[in-house]
Formats: structure tokens, C-alpha cells, sequence
């Protein structure tokens, strides 16, 4: 089963340095969530993960495998393993939900239609979305947009699942949905690194909870020792602003 291990990893966005030195290890099934201010390096963090940024150094190992991020194929098996869904939906507009959801899976992975069209039906049924397969992205709320972007997503079969502030350009009534379908995912065992600032919710689904700030890790520690007893003054200070509100 898949780990992930994450060390001394730095990188920059514009010649700007934005992480500056980040480890972490993630483990099966765990849920890590990372929070902190704009700007702090989180979605950053993701990027190079899947290779849409490169490393200035550190390296990343997946399952006692380092990756090569300057190798097309190291960049090539990372992304068979791993899914990332954005903010944005990044939905194909003349693609049908189903459409957009088998495409990757027949056109990159050259697997037979049919076959994926019945494990896509079966998704769109697990994320709430089974009289909406024939319907096309402008005739769906953005929070149905995004739990069909999840779906795209897991038609990839990933071992790690990258989701990030994927609730942040929606409308407060529509973001329930859309962590219910991360909480069925965390319950059925997926391995997820979320960023969010949805914090009842990293309080509630995470096992792991990750402060970061100015590019690097500050703290990190369980739900409750992050938001209830931080060590670190900048993690303090953090949580006794977001509680507030």
C-alpha cells in the first residue's frame, strides 16, 4: 500500500522562493490536511507533488522509490499513482458529466470504453451524480461541477488523492455535498492530502493536521493538538484567529 515521504523539499514560483523546506510523510489511508495563511506554500506544495512545478531540491520517495522529477517517466508514474483535484472544475464544456469523466482514463490510459463507462457510472452514483450523467457542465451548480471533477479524478484509480481548497470558489450552500463525498472517501480508506480552510471539517475528517506558513512546516500533530494545544506561538496564533470567526 502506498506512502508517501516528503523531505527538505523547496521550491519557487517566478523565481520567488515558496517552499523552503518542507518534510512530511503520509502514510495508507491517512487523511492530511494542510492549513495556514495565503501565500504560505500549501497548493505549492501539491504542485510539485504531481509534477507541475519542479523541485529546487529535497526529495520525494513513493513507497521507497525516489522520483526524478526532471524524468519524464518518473513524472509519468507518479501521475498513474496520483490525482489532484483543483478549485477550479477545469471540466471539458462540450463533454457530457460522463464524457468528462471516462476521457482520461480511454484516451491516456488506453483502457476500453465500455468498461470504463460502467466504473464512471458507478462513481457518478457514489458522489450523488446518477441523473446527471447526460447533462454538460453549464446545466450543473458549481458543487455538482466539483464532485464531477472528483469523480474524474478517481476514474484514474490513484493511490493518493490531492484536493486542493476545492470548496473555496463555491457558494456556502453548495460545499456540503461536497465534503460528504470526501468523508465517504476518507471512510472507505483513501490516502488524501487536502488543502482547505474548511476547519471544522480538517478537524473532523483529518488524522493528520499540517500548519504551514512562510514556506516551511510550523507544526503539525493530530486535530486535537493542533487546534486545541498548539506548541508553536505562529500555530497559536493562527487557530485563536480562525476560531474567532
Amino acid at each position: 500500500m502506498p506512502d508517501l515521504d516528503i523531505t527538505d523539499l523547496a521550491a519557487s514560483y517566478g523565481g520567488k522562493p515558496v517552499l523552503r523546506g518542507v518534510t512530511l510523510a503520509i502514510r495508507t489511508a491517512e487523511v492530511v490536511s494542510v492549513i495556514g495563511p495565503s501565500g504560505s506554500g500549501k497548493s505549492t506544495l501539491l504542485r510539485v507533488l504531481v509534477g507541475l512545478l519542479h523541485p529546487d531540491r529535497g526529495s520525494i520517495v513513493v513507497d521507497g522509490r525516489p522520483v526524478d522529477y526532471t524524468n519524464k517517466r518518473d513524472v509519468r508514474a507518479v501521475r498513474e499513482r496520483c490525482a489532484i483535484v483543483f478549485q477550479q472544475f477545469n471540466l471539458f464544456q462540450n463533454m457530457n458529466v460522463l464524457e468528462n469523466v471516462c476521457v482520461a482514463p480511454v484516451r491516456i490510459r488506453g483502457r476500453p470504453r465500455r468498461e470504463v463507462e460502467a466504473e464512471a457510472s458507478v462513481l457518478l452514483r457514489r458522489v450523488g451524480l446518477a441523473d446527471k450523467m447526460k447533462s454538460y457542465p453549464d446545466e450543473l451548480s458549481g458543487g455538482q461541477q466539483q464532485r464531477v471533477a472528483i469523480a474524474r479524478a478517481l476514474a484514474l484509480k490513484p493511490e493518493f488523492l490531492f484536493l486542493d481548497e476545492i470548496t473555496a470558489a463555491l457558494d456556502p450552500e453548495l460545499v456540503s455535498d461536497v465534503l460528504d463525498v470526501i468523508r465517504r472517501l476518507a471512510a472507505d480508506g483513501m490516502t488524501m492530502l487536502i488543502v482547505s480552510h474548511e476547519m471544522a471539517f480538517v478537524r473532523e475528517v483529518s488524522t493528520k493536521v499540517v500548519f504551514m506558513a512562510d514556506g516551511i512546516i510550523v507544526e503539525a500533530g493530530t486535530p486535537h493538538e493542533i487546534f486545541e494545544q498548539p506548541q508553536v506561538r505562529r500555530t497559536q496564533e493562527f487557530v485563536s484567529k480562525i476560531l474567532r470567526h
